[in-house]
């Protein structure tokens, strides 16, 4: 004979099914908790990869600041009273180091998700591979348009501005200014060239007006200077000068546009203007470039009362005072954690990497203390582009003059 339950047990029983079914759905979904790889009841485990080693060894900092940023939400309860263990390993800038150190993030130390890993070729090297596994590669520091394919590689989210993006708000400005433009432009020759190009000449066609491409040249990274590039471009009679050039193509264009004496509008890629470019190519040399801007930055006395860069500034000085107090990728680093640290609190209890990645793209809104005021994230699940509003400056020689009104692309 089945022996019936204790009254004790059928009270318990009965006790939990009413709560159950009188609870808001709220209150009874917040009692579930889902995990996947890297998440417990204690702890989330994250990763990423950058260089802190080799050529690129100056976007290590991305990481050391990850650290620290997670370090002072550890001592302050976590992320929903879960510690946050955050491992930033090394790649090299190097494709093959990166799928080594992907692959040990995924399979050895089984992290929930990845963020804030650098570089489109490295993590295109790992692109497909995440994908087959499910893992989340978030807010990348790459803004290649390949990032945006939600239908075939839905686990995959870039952090910055799209090229494309950049390139049809150039365009649009363009068109605002000048618009019997007569353009020449320079390009890198592969993938990073091609992605600001075409949006840029489809904005020019569709505007329906004057303005027109009269003359484009290329150049391969091998070369060792731009400048055959620079004069047929100066006698083509342009009278608009778009960069899009990386690194000592870059210094070298923008320090012989003015040995040439050609003064046209310059446009230049926003991921060729940090300081140490400009500087190369000399400041006063750069005075009218026309760039796209969507972060404040560090170490300028416009921004020093900012309360974003003042709380960045008190975490650099407790837990990372080695770091440069103008070290604006630091900054960049510090707005990524703090976007990363979003998601993850917006996951609640159900620690999935379908739930990651749900919140991740659903980001739309979402203000970064990096970001300019007017800037946020734009993520949809149809859409990976993290922002679609940017603001126009324009180098005074000392400092970007950023426009009052944000433009959309």
């Amino acid at each position: 004979m089945t022996k019936n339950p204790s009254r004790r047990d059928f009270s318990a029983a009965a006790l939990a099914t009413i709560a159950a079914s009188t609870l808001p759905a709220p209150y009874v979904w917040a009692a579930e908790k889902k995990y996947d790889a890297g998440a417990s009841d204690t702890e989330i485990k994250i990763g990423q990869t950058v260089p802190h080693s080799g050529p690129g060894s100056l976007y290590g900092v991305l990481g050391r600041v990850g650290e620290a940023y997670f370090q002072m939400l550890n001592e302050k309860g976590g992320i929903n009273g879960r510690k946050v263990k955050f491992l930033t390993m090394d790649d090299a800038y190097s494709a093959p180091k990166c799928v080594e150190a992907t692959r040990r993030l995924v399979e050895q130390e089984e992290v929930l998700a990845l963020y804030g890993s650098l570089g489109t070729a490295p993590q295109t090297a790992v692109h497909k591979y995440l994908n087959s596994k499910g893992v989340p590669q978030l807010l990348l520091n790459t803004g290649a348009s390949k990032w945006n394919n939600p239908k075939e590689f839905k686990w995959t989210m870039a952090g910055l501005p799209l090229y494309p993006t950049e390139a049809r708000i150039l365009a649009r400005h363009v068109v605002a200014v000048k618009p019997n433009a007569k353009i020449g432009i320079l390009y890198q020759n592969d993938d990073f060239g091609r992605d600001f190009l075409g949006p840029f000449k489809k904005v020019l066609a569709d505007a329906g007006g004057t303005a027109q491409v009269i003359m484009e040249q290329t150049y391969d990274l091998t070369e060792p200077t731009v400048d055959s590039q620079l004069i047929n471009l100066s006698k083509s009679g342009a009278d608009v000068f778009y960069n899009i050039s990386t690194g000592k193509a870059s210094s070298q264009s923008i320090r012989k546009v003015a040995e040439l004496g050609w003064k046209p509008l310059q446009l230049l890629s926003a991921g060729s203007t940090g300081r140490s470019i400009l500087s190369a190519a000399g400041l006063e040399n750069a005075t009218g470039i026309v760039a796209i801007r969507y972060n404040k930055e560090v170490g300028l006395p416009k921004w020093e009362k900012d309360p974003d860069v003042m709380a960045f500034e008190e975490l650099r000085k407790k837990y990372t005072p080695a770091i440069d107090p103008d070290n604006t990728i630091a900054f960049a680093g510090y707005g990524q954690a703090a976007s990363m640290a979003e998601i993850l609190r917006r996951c609640g209890n159900e620690l999935t990497r379908a739930n990651v990645l749900k919140q991740a793209s659903n980001l739309n809104g979402f203000h970064s203390p990096y970001f300019l005021d007017g800037v946020t994230y734009s993520y949809t699940p149809e859409d990976y582009t993290p922002m679609k509003t940017l603001f126009i400056s324009t180098f005074t020689g000392k400092d970007w003059d950023i426009s009052d009104k944000p433009m959309s692309e």
